[in-house]
């Protein structure tokens, strides 16, 4: 039998942070529950998640609820749980304020760079070997502008349009891994 995937898209839990640049992990993640067969989200140790498949692959989706920052606190305990190798079924969806708005990359591997979710992942499982589909927000628009107000803040207008279309794009990216893998998922979407 086939094993699971974990897909894991980062945010905070709670209303004020819903639609905030970043979250758009968990918004991804909400995209691939509605266009695809899933059950409803429920509580898991330190996460909501949520079985089904994208295509024929079984997936969990999840979205941790321990805050940004501790995002590997929910995410260890799920892949120890349903036996999942990290370097082959593990998707974690992000923030990057170092990609252009509306852009995607998907990574096989890496540093965590500047984001606290990512360190504390890496930190719970002793490598950055699992792949990563960052969304991109954009940099601060000002440089004395606080990091924290930009990335919790709402964009609006065309800023949001964009970012919806990035999480589409990012949606889809998802999908394309799964079912026709990494490098030509990579190819079409990078």
């Amino acid at each position: 039998m086939d094993s699971f995937y974990l897909i894991a898209g980062l945010g905070n839990p709670g209303r004020e942070y819903e639609g905030t640049r970043h979250n758009v992990g968990f918004d991804v993640v909400d995209l691939l529950h509605a266009q695809h067969t899933f059950g409803p989200f429920v509580r898991d140790g330190k996460a909501l998640v949520s079985k089904g498949r994208i295509g024929t692959a079984r997936v969990i989706l999840m979205k941790p609820q321990t805050y940004m920052n501790l995002s590997g606190e929910a995410i260890r305990p799920c892949l120890d749980f349903y036996k999942i190798d990290h370097t082959a079924n593990f998707i974690v969806t992000l923030d990057d304020i170092d990609l252009e708005p509306g852009r995607i990359r998907i990574r096989k591997k890496g540093s965590p760079g500047g984001h606290n979710g990512l360190k504390n992942i890496v930190q719970n499982l002793g490598d950055g070997d699992f792949c990563r589909v960052r969304v991109g927000v954009g940099a601060k628009p000002d440089p004395d502008y606080d990091l924290a107000d930009y990335v919790l803040g709402h964009p609006r207008g065309e800023d949001r349009k964009v970012l919806d279309e990035a999480e589409e794009k990012a949606s889809q990216a998802i999908a394309s891994i799964l079912s026709d893998g990494i490098d030509r998922a990579m190819n079409r979407f990078n």
